[in-house]
């Protein structure tokens, strides 16, 4: 069962989640393997977005936000897309694009960034939007400060969280095809730190002091998991073996119905609306053609067919067969 796991360390500005998504991850690589059309990912491409969907559950729960979070990443390589959606309650959905081949032992690089051109994009997507609102979004490149092309999805979120939030965070990820897990740690802002008046100089840089290394002590023992303790041990282990020297507070885990799980938003009715954004004459050549208008859901393989009768009722307002063009 997938689970999201939350602890504190006592009297540090440092908090942290483990996250482990087993049948969650197994249902989005089963539907993809069903599609005839896109068949398996290859194993880099399975590893780049399994990380994704672990680094995407984990932001969520970091932040109180009701909405939809979604991470991207696109670029000029083989792999054009990779998509992750997690909502507030952490269900969730994820898929990627391939265009071209991808080696065996391809990197984030060669799949996403071949001319420096990749770039990460985390959207932020309020549930009631007021008229007018747009979703916010933060867009990184895929290389660090000095120009490094950055080869693993963690290193780049970790910038993105020092660049758009100040907050420094070390991020652990991994995956495979049983299982995609990731361990965050987070600095938390000094509190009342614009407001320490009537703390002298010194005992200011004591205080920040302190708390930077015990931030970088915890940043190393973090460090130390190695991918195949992250993939292979469950949640107690993990925590013990890393932290047990340290005061570890945790809380009760997310798991069933309230933790990680996967699910899929589309339905007939958002599929109509995007055909119907596509204009009167482009969806009458494709009936002209096709004698229907089908499209597949690329996160959950689902099949919406819209005849003639079903493609022009959503342009005149007439009713359309809510249920029976639809094969899940």
């Amino acid at each position: 069962m997938s689970e999201l796991h939350k602890f504190i360390f006592e009297g540090l500005p440092v908090r942290g989640m483990l996250v482990r998504l087993t049948d969650a991850w197994q249902d989005i690589l089963a539907r993809r393997a069903a599609n005839s059309e896109t068949g398996a990912y290859p194993a880099p491409v399975r590893q780049l977005l399994g990380e994704m969907a672990a680094a995407g559950v984990l932001m969520q729960g970091n932040i109180k936000f009701n909405g939809a979070l979604v991470l991207q990443i696109f670029g000029d390589g083989p792999v054009k897309l990779g998509v992750v959606e997690v909502q507030p309650d952490l269900s969730l959905r994820a898929t990627c694009t391939q265009v071209g081949e991808v080696a065996e032992d391809a990197t984030l690089s060669q799949m996403v960034n071949v001319n420096n051109e990749g770039r990460c994009a985390i959207t932020l997507d309020p549930q009631d939007r007021l008229p007018g609102q747009q979703p916010y979004q933060g867009v990184v490149p895929l290389f660090g400060d000095r120009g490094e092309k950055l080869e693993n999805i963690s290193e780049v979120l970790e910038h993105y969280m020092l660049q758009s939030e100040q907050l420094d965070t070390v991020l652990v990820l991994a995956a495979d095809d049983k299982v995609a897990a990731g361990l965050l740690i987070q600095r938390l802002p000094i509190e009342g730190e614009g407001n320490l008046a009537g703390q002298t100089d010194s005992l200011l840089r004591e205080s920040v002091l302190g708390q930077s290394e015990d931030f970088s002590r915890i940043s190393i023992l973090t460090k130390s998991l190695k991918r195949e303790e992250l993939l292979g041990l469950d949640a107690e282990t993990i925590l013990h073996r890393l932290y047990w020297e340290e005061p570890l507070a945790r809380f009760e885990p997310l798991m069933g119905e309230t933790g990680p799980r996967f699910a899929c938003r589309c339905n007939r009715e958002r599929v109509g609306h995007m055909i119907r954004s596509l204009g009167t004459e482009e969806v009458e050549g494709i009936i002209a053609e096709q004698g229907q208008v089908e499209v597949g859901c690329d996160f959950c393989g689902a099949q919406y067919r819209f005849d003639p009768v079903d493609a022009a009722g959503l342009f005149t307002g007439l009713p359309t067969d809510i249920s029976g063009g639809s094969l899940h």
